[in-house]
């Protein structure tokens, strides 16, 4: 099953200086989080890819074009540095297209510049190249109605903002922090069928537009999801993902945990 990445943002809110990348190269520990993000898809079986490129393209090809297994994985060196033997890998059986869609294209439109990368499967994913969760992908794929065109996961907003009440005179009357609230969100790990094409028309966004419409037909799933779920949208919740990342407990990283797959959803 093929999944399909967005990777031409600019990521203006997380920059600290004039750096080129787009906001999916944006490292976290010593790989960038599309890494990780494609990691996590390949822990539950889906290895074939297809980067839809934007801003920053060269980056995330020139990544790729040098990948080095050894910087993920413990390997055994000999011969002076001339014999390396990886002792595990990552890379090797995945499948990467690389589709350049524009510089400013709706995220809809990416989607529908890459579909004839994705003849042949009735069913594909597609998700934002700067969101990682520990949710149990091969569940909501199982879980999408068959007469359905999509589905994505729906979390609770994780920001420490405050959302204010005011009582009929204007007044204010009380204030809750919006991660308390009964609140949720597009969290992005869109599992699709092609018939999402048929609500996806050119030059639109893919829900603001496409899921919109099918939604008020009956035709879109929204997963409450109650688990792990962190966006990259700022340097503090870079910051978040760094030190999970370095506590060696990242929820997301099941390639370190060395366990099995989730299989109780936290809806």
């Amino acid at each position: 099953m093929k999944v399909v990445l967005f990777c031409g943002g600019l990521g203006m809110r997380i920059r600290a200086d004039n750096q080129s990348a787009p906001k999916p190269m944006t490292m976290v520990g010593e790989r960038p989080i599309l890494w990780h993000i494609m990691r996590w898809y390949a822990c539950h079986g889906h290895t074939e890819f297809i980067l839809c490129l934007g801003y920053g393209a060269a980056a995330v090809k020139n990544f790729f074009l040098d990948y080095r297994e050894e910087v993920s994985n413990d390997f055994v060196l000999s011969g002076g540095g001339d014999d390396i033997r990886l002792l595990s890998e990552d890379f090797t059986d995945w499948r990467i297209t690389f589709v350049d869609t524009g510089l400013n294209t709706p995220i809809g439109e990416r989607l529908r510049r890459v579909r004839p990368y994705l003849e042949g499967d009735e069913v594909f994913l597609a998700n934002y190249g700067d969101v990682v969760t520990d949710a149990p992908m091969n569940d909501l794929i199982d879980s999408l109605p068959p007469d359905h065109v999509g589905s994505l996961l729906a979390v609770q907003p994780v920001d420490s903002f405050h959302v204010l009440g005011f009582g009929t005179d204007g007044g204010m009357s009380g204030l809750e922090a919006v991660a308390s609230m009964d609140m949720w969100i597009n969290g992005g790990y869109f599992v699709l069928r092609q018939g999402i094409f048929d609500y996806l028309n050119p030059g639109e966004d893919l829900v603001g537009n496409a899921v919109v419409r099918a939604a008020a037909e009956g035709r879109f799933t929204a997963n409450k999801y109650r688990g792990f779920w962190a966006a990259m949208d700022t340097l503090k919740e870079r910051a978040v993902l760094e030190e999970l990342h370095a506590s060696g407990q990242a929820p997301w990283e099941l390639w370190r945990h060395n366990e099995p797959l989730p299989t109780t959803v936290k809806w």
